[in-house]
């Protein structure tokens, strides 16, 4: 967070900076007004890209084998801008390659996986969710900091979800 907000001053001092440059490359033809809307400018440019950004470097950093299966956007007032290009959110990322698939003695495929949901705000937050799938019976039921089942009802997926094609053989 710090770091942002040095990078944000640097960027309106760079901007301010060419501003200078274009003033006195004209012969101070250019009015005074430009060397501060130049770094607004700069700054606002900056804080946009960091905003637009900030969800696809985590994506980059996710660990191999794990899949991206939701992204939320949204448009917000104070962010005229996210009309134009609506801002990325959130995000649920499935962590496929370490996901628990057993056949139980009735046949049934059972896999027991991770769902990792991101979201935005001021720091970005992580929220793991365990869960145990049902491949056979397309039923899905949270699991507890333990590792067990919740008495929550199991909630059915649709065909074609992609948690399931991406967990459940064929």
């Amino acid at each position: 967070m710090i770091w942002n907000l040095v990078a944000t001053a640097f960027a309106g001092l760079g901007a301010a900076g060419v501003a200078l440059i274009l003033r006195m490359l004209s012969r101070k033809k250019l009015p005074k007004w430009i060397i501060p809307a130049f770094a607004g400018a700069g700054m606002l440019a900056y804080q946009i890209y960091i905003e637009y950004s900030a969800l696809d470097l985590i994506k980059s950093r996710l660990p191999e084998g794990t899949v991206v299966i939701e992204t939320e956007t949204d448009s917000m007032v104070w962010r005229p801008w996210t009309y134009l290009v609506p801002l990325e959110t959130a995000f649920t990322a499935l962590d496929v390659k370490n996901a628990d698939s057993r056949t139980l003695e009735t046949g049934d495929q059972v896999v027991r996986f991770v769902l990792y949901r991101f979201e935005k705000h001021h720091v970005t937050q992580a929220r793991p969710q365990g869960y145990l799938l049902n491949c056979d019976q397309r039923e899905v039921v949270k699991l507890d900091e333990e590792g067990r089942p919740m008495a929550s009802p199991a909630e059915a997926l649709a065909k074609g979800d992609q948690v399931h094609q991406l967990l459940c053989r064929p």
